[in-house]
């Protein structure tokens, strides 16, 4: 049975896909399967791939590029449940062994909701009910040797696995502290666990964002190619989902032009941009050096992040100028610290205050966060908390050039370079530029490092000094 046949029979899919709302969906299984299409859905599938050539045989690969609520997410969990149900993976399995259609989502919410459409259709239909054996929050096991299972995404718990599929979910919007480029990443350690299994399927599901990252590239590397080995599909909201309010979407344009023409128009992004490259942070980063101790004769600066403890991290970073007179001058990181949450700030600030001593640092700069709580807390250690006199913008506008002119040093830490990596520079409809961390991302680590190597510009070195007052 194929997979529209299965759509549309009522005894299994077809009350879950009623009307003709859902044609260009069908089109679109049409193209990634290779069935046969009417004069109608050629004309879609064209429409949405930028092809002329209809489809030679099966897709291995296929992106879709689709506005919100488009129906991305149950189309998703209908291709898992279908691939789990009504293929067999037996003769490529060894002993012991399952084949697993991964179903992999920036975080835990939209993985569950996946989750939850998967699970619905299983337990809604009489023939396919009779083949769970099991089911728990994240996994459901076949009677068939297969086993469905959602996860968040990282390239650690997508190793080792034998893979019938994978349903890639909004990937244009996976972060992680520790990889600058996650979406990549995922995907290369995913890439063998399908080679074992013939026909086995990866399908990656995404409103678009910025233009960068693995959605962006596979679109416009693919996009528009006759025999392209990537099947790429990109369809409006109101496109892929005609019963949408259109009012809803009008209004959103109304506010927000850029934002809507990406999360209802399906386009990539223009005003937003990658604050700096890869390589300048690489070409910045002494590998191997991850904190350089306390040196006579420098002068120490210190920046820090301050959090309340609950959802953000406290951090701090320590740093120091080289260079003499008119000479070129070169910032140099020297450590950094991070407290994750839940962590108590008394404590925190005990811990940070004791390491600046050990530096000869006396006093910190930092924002204006919780008013005069963290110029208290400092206090009570002996050491004075100083008003950073630019907001986070300015400073991160202020490094990019001193990270492009290789005038500082960092340190060789993957979660700063994530975080660099991670930042965006965003354009307002009046035209101006704003730099902070991607939606869900975070930047405190690489807020206090930006300061500490920003503010200290200029300073002079202790020796420098003392060489001054003798001449």
């Amino acid at each position: 049975m194929t997979i529209l046949e299965a759509m549309d029979d009522p005894n299994l899919f077809g009350t879950h896909f009623r009307g003709e709302s859902w044609g260009a969906w069908r089109a679109f299984l049409a193209a990634l399967f290779a069935l046969p299409m009417d004069e109608a859905q050629e004309a879609i599938y064209r429409h949405h791939t930028g092809r002329t050539a209809l489809p030679g045989g099966a897709s291995k690969e296929a992106v879709l590029v689709c506005g919100r609520r488009a129906g991305k997410s149950r189309v998703v969990a209908f291709i898992a449940t279908y691939l789990a149900t009504f293929r067999s993976y037996e003769e490529y399995l060894a002993p012991g062994e399952v084949a697993t259609i991964a179903v992999i989502a920036a975080n835990q919410k939209q993985a569950r909701s996946i989750f939850r459409y998967i699970s619905g259709a299983l337990n809604s239909i009489g023939l396919l009910k009779s083949m769970v054996e099991n089911e728990t929050a994240e996994s459901i096991v076949l009677n068939n040797r297969v086993v469905i299972e959602i996860a968040t995404a990282s390239f650690r718990v997508t190793r080792g696995y034998t893979y019938a599929a994978v349903l890639a979910d909004e990937i244009a919007f996976w972060r992680s502290e520790e990889s600058a480029n996650p979406d990549e990443e995922i995907i290369k350690a995913i890439r063998p666990g399908l080679s074992t299994v013939p026909g086995a399927m990866l399908l990656l599901a995404s409103s678009p964002y910025a233009k960068r990252g693995l959605l962006y590239n596979l679109w416009k590397r693919h996009y528009g190619q006759d025999g392209a080995r990537v099947l790429v599909w990109r369809g409006t909201t109101q496109e892929m989902n005609p019963r949408i309010d259109p009012d809803i979407i009008a209004e959103a344009y109304q506010d927000d032009p850029e934002a809507a023409s990406a999360e209802y128009g399906a386009e990539f992004r223009n005003d937003i941009a990658a604050f700096v490259a890869r390589e300048v942070v690489d070409a910045c980063t002494p590998p191997g050096r991850y904190e350089v101790p306390y040196i006579t004769g420098n002068a120490y600066r210190a920046f820090v992040d301050p959090s309340g403890g609950t959802s953000d991290s406290m951090t701090l970073a320590i740093a120091h100028q080289e260079g003499r007179g008119t000479g070129p001058r070169r910032a140099v990181l020297d450590a950094v610290r991070e407290v994750k949450p839940p962590f108590s700030p008394e404590q925190t600030v005990e811990e940070f205050a004791t390491l600046l001593k050990s530096y000869r640092i006396s006093r910190v700069t930092g924002d204006r966060y919780a008013g005069e709580w963290p110029r208290e807390q400092f206090r009570k250690h002996g050491i004075q908390y100083d008003l950073a006199d630019k907001p986070k913008s300015d400073i991160y506008r202020d490094l990019l050039p001193m990270l492009n002119s290789g005038q500082c040093e960092l340190l060789d830490v993957p979660r700063l370079a994530a975080q660099l990596f991670g930042l965006e520079r965003r354009t307002s409809r009046g035209g101006r530029d704003s730099i902070d961390h991607s939606p869900g991302g975070h930047d405190d680590l690489a807020n206090a490092v930006a300061g500490v190597l920003v503010h200290g510009r200029g300073e002079t070195t202790a020796l420098e000094r003392m060489r001054a007052m003798v001449s």
